[in-house]
């Protein structure tokens, strides 16, 4: 080292001597001591909750503790740290950032299962190892990355702990209650698997259900015969649960409570509510060092957290949190180091996060390090078995008090084992249990349902009319909807006990009475409730448990003067489809055989006539007309399957009207009631009355009553009434001769009734699903039949008419047919008959095309001669006799022919030639020498 120094100062000899060797000093010592290397590890956690706070605090412990513990390491890990915000896309997000932007070597988190799946895979594009020391589901093993580490217990290792405290006990039937996520879903299988022998039936509750979801759920299983309940869910939600059973009466004798190992380490700071309860936990050796860690621990998390309230207590998963770190610095020190990321999934294409994530070289060598780490953690030996932490011992606790008493453990091994084998117990698997109640007689695990459920507050309209629904006039009410309501709450796996209200309406409308359930005392709305679109905005309405529609009921009449009744079983749609069917058919029918078939020759009004007589005749199949071209032959036997389906339905239908249907109904338009006027009924206080004011009626009168209604339409004040099919029906059971009266369709439609509940109260869906067995079943036809006693059946006059008349949709199908095979005939006749003379067309002798046409319009006039119709017919001849020019005739063709000549035939017949004519009738024949 040279030190320069100033010439016009007095020079100091000793003190640059001093400099210089103290300079050399501190040299020499910075060259003896090792260099580290810094390796930055991400931490993805929920930093705003109590528990990531917690573990928080002993990831940083462990990192303080261990590298002053090993001073000489090469390596020091860097912790970088991101907040999830409690949300999956935010876990996601925080670990693709880590990647990316820091490249870590590796991630500690996430705290939950959820949001572990897709860092496990983004772990895995990546390979950068992904540690858990809280994420326990199942499900997470499934997805097989061999870069998710499990520093932590798997949920399914447990379930055979609870399994042998079932057995145990000698429960036959349990309950799993479980949040409606991965958390609880993934650990269902693995109980199924566990308990064989065991009925297992399920609860979910959705974790973020109100309060009033849980105390249904759980007034559900009260009503259970079993008593026997495993509880798997996080700590948030498995509080309010417990402190509604204890608030229901589930927490009292007789009733059985266990614990999965995910919530009991939580549990802690609510063991008022969970007094008796049982629970699975992984066992935890105490230790000095476990008892030194856990004072340190309190005095570090009060320093960073001093305005956190409560009793925060230290739970296994910090524990796995501190071991977590301390296996990752070893592995890291014992790895080999090399170029930290390469970026082989870089695109040009690829402008996305992912696209341009790189690769970790350095996660496959620190991952092998990983799975050999060995040591004694503050939870016992950390060894990695297939990337996951092993864990051979539960221990079983028992609430009492404000304790938890460990009363037993559960190894692979031995099973159960008493955890006070030096005492009396030792006999026993597990240690004296206080249940909940504090019996010490062991629960028998079911029992008989005895207590009632929730009082619901059912209000119902108080009716003036139509009594047969709702009838508040006696002590209690009944009606045909209130019987509905009861037997579908009968068919509820658990009790409720309806308290009826009866509600004074002055608007003679239930809307107001339907937006008033969410904010009274009420908890439904029970009567002939309408479900409406706008009535549904303030409540919930159950499945209709009646018919929908808006009908008419209009009196009947005898159609048996009807001079024009032949015409009604058909549409006039169909009457004039099928007429012009019948022109096609004819007509397709004369353009194949007009050349080849004399019947069909002649004058043109002769042939129109044919033609339109022979396919009208297929009706009544009399047709006599011979045909000879196979094309007709196609078409005519697909028109006679047609006609004889158009026959056989015109005379079924015309037997019903003559027969069964000689009553009609007055009026069966909406539309001609409108048209000419007609006072039209309507129950008073109604939607129908809106409906049919939009529709355009002048002249509507109320009715309050079935028996005012019949007796507007008796004395012919109105000429319809229009209501829905449930109060039609109801009418109709007080008529002395329901054969009067019709029910008709119109096209107005209506949801039918239904029961109103308040909102977010889940008994409307159990109702719901109650009802639609009952529908299914025979059950609400009885009750049908108890209070509208004339049912309309088939038999009865007074049936619910539609129409009365086939119409084309209900045929065309036929028609199709008709048509198509017409098309394809026609198609290959064309086709055949250009082809034959298509030189017609092609010849150069330099007509017009319109000459050229003119020629193949008269070609297709005439007779075809060459037909093998023809071969024993007279050949038309169009030249004169004076300018026929007889020549020598073929010896090599046949002599037998004959042709005619306006009207002379001339015959050859082997050497002889002769004349054929008529004159007068007679047959005048002349013999010609050959010439």
């Amino acid at each position: 080292m040279m030190i320069t120094m100033n010439p016009t100062k007095t020079r100091k000899p000793f003190l640059s001597y001093f400099l210089f060797v103290w300079g050399f000093v501190l040299m020499g010592f910075s060259l003896g001591q090792p260099q580290t290397s810094v390796i930055k590890v991400g931490v993805v956690l929920d930093l705003q909750t109590t528990f990531s706070k917690i573990c928080l605090t002993s990831i940083n412990m462990s990192l303080s503790d261990f590298y002053e513990d090993h001073p000489n390491y090469r390596t020091r890990l860097a912790l970088h740290v991101r907040d999830s915000m409690e949300d999956t896309v935010g876990a996601s997000a925080a670990a693709l950032d880590l990647i990316k932007n820091e490249q870590v070597s590796a991630i500690i988190g996430p705290i939950n299962s959820m949001q572990a799946e897709f860092m496990i895979r983004l772990a895995n594009k990546s390979q950068v190892p992904t540690i858990t020391f809280s994420a326990t589901s199942p499900l997470l093993t499934s997805i097989n990355s061999p870069y998710f580490v499990r520093a932590t217990v798997d949920d399914s290792s447990h379930v055979k702990a609870i399994a042998a405290i079932v057995k145990n006990f000698g429960w036959r039937s349990v309950v799993a209650i479980h949040a409606e996520n991965e958390l609880g879903e993934g650990i269902m299988p693995y109980m199924f698997d566990a308990l064989q022998g065991v009925e297992v039936q399920k609860s979910v509750i959705s974790p973020d259900a109100n309060d009033d979801h849980i105390r249904i759920e759980l007034y559900k299983l009260m009503m259970r015969q079993t008593r026997v309940f495993v509880v798997h869910m996080g700590s948030s939600l498995r509080l309010r649960v417990f402190q509604i059973a204890k608030e229901i009466g589930m927490m009292d004798e007789g009733y059985v409570w266990l614990l999965s190992n995910e919530m009991t380490p939580l549990m802690r700071h609510s063991l008022e509510t969970m007094q008796g309860v049982l629970g699975v936990r992984s066992r935890v050796l105490k230790s000095k060092e476990h008892e030194d860690f856990r004072s340190r621990w309190v005095r570090k998390f009060e320093k960073e957290n001093p305005l956190m309230e409560g009793n925060v207590e230290l739970n296994v998963f910090a524990l796995w949190a501190y071991d977590s770190i301390t296996a990752l610095a070893m592995a890291v020190e014992n790895s080999t180091m090399s170029l930290t990321y390469v970026n082989s999934n870089a695109s040009k294409n690829n402008k996305t996060d992912l696209g341009n994530l790189g690769v970790s070289r350095y996660g496959p060598s620190l991952l092998k390090s990983l799975s050999n780490v060995r040591f004694k953690g503050l939870v016992g030996e950390f060894k990695l078995t297939n990337r996951q932490l092993e864990s051979s011992t539960f221990e079983i606790i028992n609430v009492l008090e404000n304790e938890e008493r460990v009363i037993g453990f559960w190894t692979t091994s031995n099973g159960l084992v008493n955890a006070n084998s030096d005492t009396l117990f030792s006999g026993e698997k597990l240690g004296p249990v206080m249940w909940p109640g504090k019996p010490r007689v062991i629960p028998k695990g079911w029992d008989i349902p005895t207590k009632k459920g929730k009082k619901l507050i059912v209000g119902v309209p108080v009716k003036k009319g139509f009594l047969n629904f709702v009838d508040t006039n006696s002590t209690s009410p009944k009606g045909f909807s209130i019987e509905i309501f009861e037997a579908a709450l009968k068919k509820l796996p658990y009790s409720v006990d309806p308290q009826y209200i009866p509600l004074e309406y002055l608007d003679e409308d239930y809307k107001d009475l339907v937006c008033q359930v969410k904010n009274v005392p009420w908890d439904a709305l029970v009567g002939d409730v309408t479900i409406r679109e706008d009535r549904t905005l303030c409540a919930n309405f159950t499945l209709p448990y009646t018919e929908s529609g808006v009908y008419m009921l209009v009196p009947m009449r005898d159609n048996e003067a009807n001079t024009w009744v032949f015409l009604k079983p058909w549409s006039v749609g169909l009457w004039v489809t099928t007429g012009c069917f019948f022109v096609l058919i004819g007509f397709v029918v004369w353009l194949f055989e007009h050349r080849v078939n004399t019947d069909f020759r002649g004058s043109p009004h002769d042939q129109i006539g044919t033609s339109l007589w022979f396919s009208f005749s297929t009706m009544v199949f009399a047709h006599r007309e011979k045909v000879v071209s196979n094309l007709s032959r196609f078409v005519i036997v697909v028109w006679c399957f047609v006609v004889l389906v158009l026959t056989q339905s015109y005379t079924a239908n015309l037997a019903s009207l003559l027969t069964v249907q000689r009553l009609q109904p007055a009026v069966t338009n909406v539309k001609d009631l409108i048209k000419n006027g007609n006072p039209v009924g309507y129950q008073y206080g109604t939607f129908v009355k809106d409906i049919l004011e939009k529709e355009g009626f002048r002249e509507l009168k109320p009715f309050g009553s079935a028996e005012q209604c019949i007796e507007f339409l008796s004395n012919g004040s109105i000429a319809a009434a229009f209501d829905e099919v449930a109060y039609l029906r109801d009418i109709i059971s007080h008529l002395p001769n329901s054969s009067k009266y019709a029910m008709v369709e119109t096209s107005y439609k209506s949801a039918g009734f239904g029961f109103a509940f308040r909102k977010n109260l889940p008994l409307r869906d159990d109702v719901s699903r109650a009802i639609l067995s009952m529908t299914e079943a025979d059950e609400m036809k009885d009750i049908e039949n108890k209070w509208f006693p004339k049912q309309i059946n088939s038999s009865d006059t007074a049936n619910v008419i539609a129409s009365n008349r086939l119409g084309l949709a209900c045929l065309w199908g036929l028609f199709l047919i008709a048509g198509i095979a017409s098309f394809l005939a026609f198609l290959v006749f064309v086709a055949l008959f250009l082809h034959e003379h298509w030189h017609t067309l092609r010849d150069d002798s330099g007509g017009s095309v319109w000459r050229k046409l003119k020629s193949l319009f008269r070609i297709f006039v005439e007779k075809d001669i060459k037909s093998h119709s023809f071969k024993n017919v007279s050949t038309p001849i169009t030249q004169s006799p004076s300018s026929v020019e007889i020549r020598p005739w073929p010896r090599s063709m046949s002599l037998n022919r004959e042709f005619e000549l306006k009207r002379v035939t001339f015959v050859v017949s082997g050497e002889s030639f002769k004349t054929q004519s008529k004159h007068d009738g007679e047959l005048i024949e002349r013999n010609i020498t050959e010439t």
